[in-house]
């Protein structure tokens, strides 16, 4: 369907409303929250079991065990071998995976309605019976820091994104990797994996999202089945992380071997605490997709296409997370060109925000695209499972999720530019650029000009 006729559809309130109207919740006498969105379009099942830690909960000496923990999930449980999860999961026809963030841990099965009891007593039989054993941990953690030089310490620009954010976060968590860092790994033992389980994975950390083709009073029957014979317990207190304020601009130079030199530029700014009151964040998640939200955004038509200075610029925000916020611009050079000359072009445009702001139809068609990505996110089961489960780890509460999309739709072009002014100047800024080496014995792009 093309935009302009999708536009009408996306701005129909009832749509919106229909959108989220139906997710049902109870909450298990241990604390276990169950939350169940039924749609009956395809006889398929979602099972989504997230917990509400992520690297954020780590100390210094441990970095990295939140995903290794994950990994050690499907080692095994008293009553289900190592490898037996994948397998029945396999078996039922369905699929299934886990992913750490910096704010939470979560675990899916996708699967044949009818096999949803089935995956509910795997899950919840690895809640708090996890076999966490040293035979099992030796070679998994081998693959762990396998999987962190492939990923980060081969990755230049990976490696260059992970050493910005230790530059730009100095006391807050985030400055420490997902994955950890290598000298953590190599020292980690079963038992930090095993300590790490015993304090977080409990049901009173936890909340359970299924979608699909499901009854949700049946669901709510499986969930006291299965899950409500586990034991919670009280939960170490989580102290405030606050990030000080930063007085000025930092930098930091990677050097790795790569083809082309690449820059990364984050900005200190807010993100969404209260869905009514906050404003801000709305106005700054808009203009990410002014500038770099569809093929016509300015980033995309006036750096790459019309002055050729970029051979890509990206701009990147998250608008909810535990954590404090950056937005990012990043990109490589055109032959012929500099990071030097890709950052002026980046502040001007930028300045050009600050200055001119932004139009109403540039405005129009941002909104048309961040409401299209969420109306698309509908279509899928696994979508909706992710959209309800993401937004309560942030702490915003999942039927809020309409009322921030008509937060998006009210924010005016002055709001984007009174955000740019505000946030986009030098006292928040951290800015990160990769020299290449020579590759191969290659001759690598120059980080300085060279211009004719």
């Amino acid at each position: 369907m093309r935009m302009q006729q999708l536009i009408p559809f996306l701005l129909a309130p009832w749509l919106l409303a229909a959108a989220h109207a139906n997710p049902y919740e109870t909450t298990l006498a241990n604390g276990l929250r169950v939350i169940v969105k039924e749609d009956h379009r395809a006889p398929t099942a979602v099972q989504m079991v997230w917990y509400r830690v992520g690297s954020i909960d780590e100390v210094d000496g441990t970095s990295g065990v939140a995903h290794v923990l994950e990994h050690m999930m499907f080692k095994g449980t008293p009553t289900v071998g190592a490898g037996e999860f994948n397998r029945q999961v396999a078996a039922a026809g369905g699929r299934d995976n886990a992913f750490t963030s910096r704010d939470f841990t979560a675990y899916f099965q996708q699967v044949p309605k009818e096999k949803l009891a089935d995956m509910m007593r795997l899950e919840a039989d690895r809640m708090r019976h996890l076999d966490v054993d040293a035979k099992e941990f030796a070679p998994e953690i081998k693959v762990i820091m396998e999987e962190r030089r492939m990923r980060t310490d081969d990755a230049p620009e990976a490696k260059l994104f992970e050493q910005m954010n230790a530059l730009a976060f100095q006391t807050h968590p985030y400055r420490r990797p997902i994955i950890g860092w290598m000298n953590d790994l190599e020292s980690m033992t079963a038992a930090d994996a095993k300590a790490w389980y015993d304090t977080w994975y409990v049901p009173n950390n936890a909340y359970l999202v299924i979608t699909g083709d499901v009854d949700h009073a049946a669901v709510f029957a499986l969930a006291e089945k299965y899950y409500a014979p586990l034991a919670g317990h009280a939960l170490p207190p989580r102290k405030p992380l606050r990030e000080p304020v930063q007085e000025g601009p930092r930098s930091i130079t990677v050097k790795a071997p790569a083809e082309m030199p690449v820059l990364i530029m984050g900005y200190k700014v807010p993100v969404l605490r209260d869905v009514e009151r906050d404003s801000e964040p709305y106005a700054l998640e808009m203009l990410a997709a002014v500038l770099d939200g569809h093929d016509a955004a300015r980033f995309n038509k006036k750096l790459v296409r019309e002055d050729k200075v970029a051979l890509s610029v990206d701009v990147d925000y998250e608008a909810t997370a535990r954590g404090p916020g950056l937005f990012y611009f990043s990109g490589s050079p055109s032959a012929g060109r500099s990071v030097g000359d890709l950052e002026a072009a980046l502040r001007t445009e930028i300045d050009r925000v600050q200055k001119e702001g932004i139009s109403p139809p540039e405005l129009k068609r941002a909104k048309a695209q961040l409401l299209a990505q969420q109306i698309y996110k509908l279509d899928s089961m696994f979508g909706q499972a992710m959209e309800i489960g993401q937004s309560e780890s942030a702490g915003i509460p999942y039927q809020k999720i309409g009322r921030t999309l008509e937060k998006l739709q009210q924010v005016t072009a002055s709001d984007v530019q009174a955000v740019a002014r505000k946030y986009f100047n030098d006292d928040g800024l951290s800015v990160g650029i990769l020299d290449p080496q020579p590759v191969d014995g290659k001759p690598r792009r120059p980080i300085t000009a060279t211009r004719h």
